[in-house]
C-alpha cells in the first residue's frame, strides 16, 4: 500500500491506519529500535509507542512524501528515551562511545543536538551522505543511525573490524572538513 493512502486514512481518523503501517513497517521499525534497546520485549514497545505517536501527530503532520522517515524518526527518538528511562548501564555506554565518536566531527563550542534540528546543517549533512560512495554511505548510517556495532559491520559487509573502525574515523573527519567548508561552522 502506499504511504500517501496510509497516510489519508491517519487523517480520516480510521484505526486501519495503524494496521497497515504495522503490515508495511512494522519490521523496520522493531529492528531499528532492536539495534538501540537490544532487547526484543522492549523493542515492540517502541514499534507499539510508535504507533501510537504517529496517530497522535498526523494530523498536523502529513508526512506523505517521508513517511518512513518520520515513522523511524520517532522510533529511534522513543527507544532512546526508553534507553535513558531504564538506565541501561551497558547500553547506555554504548550510546555514550557513539556519541563521542560524533563529537570529533563538530567542533567544540557547537551543540550537536540543536544543530541536527537546523535546516542549515541537514542541508550540509545531506550533502555530505549524498556525495559518500553508496557503500561508505550505508556503513556511516548504519553505525551512527542504526547504531550497529562495529561487529555487526564487520559481519555486514565482510571487513575486518579494524578496517570497519578505520574507515568510519575517516569519514568522521571528511564529515568535519566538509561541514567546516560549507561554513556550518564559523
Amino acid at each position: 500500500m502506499e504511504d500517501t493512502l496510509i497516510v489519508d486514512e491517519y487523517l480520516k481518523r480510521n484505526e486501519d491506519a495503524i494496521k497497515m503501517t504495522s503490515e508495511k513497517y512494522g519490521r523496520k521499525l522493531r529492528s531499528i529500535s532492536y539495534g538501540i534497546v537490544r532487547d526484543s520485549g522492549a523493542a515492540e514497545e517502541c514499534e507499539n509507542d510508535t504507533y501510537h505517536e504517529a496517530w497522535n501527530s498526523i494530523p498536523p503532520h502529513e508526512p506523505r512524501d517521508y513517511f518512513f522517515a518520520y515513522l523511524a524518526r520517532i522510533t529511534r527518538h522513543l527507544s532512546l528515551s526508553l534507553c535513558r528511562h531504564r538506565n541501561a548501564l551497558r547500553r547506555k555506554g554504548y550510546v555514550t562511545e557513539l556519541t563521542r565518536e560524533m563529537q570529533e566531527s563538530i567542533p567544540s563550542g557547537c551543540d550537536g543536538g540543536r544543530l541536527l534540528d537546523d535546516l542549515i546543517f541537514k542541508e550540509a549533512f545531506r550533502g555530505f551522505l549524498s556525495g559518500l560512495p553508496e557503500e561508505k554511505r550505508i556503513l556511516f548510517m548504519r553505525r551512527y543511525w542504526y547504531m550497529d556495532s562495529i561487529e555487526e559491520l564487520s559481519e555486514r559487509f565482510g571487513y575486518s573490524e579494524s578496517k570497519v573502525k578505520t574507515t568510519l574515523f575517516r569519514l568522521r573527519k571528511q564529515l568535519r572538513k566538509y561541514l567546516e567548508r560549507e561554513g556550518v561552522f564559523i
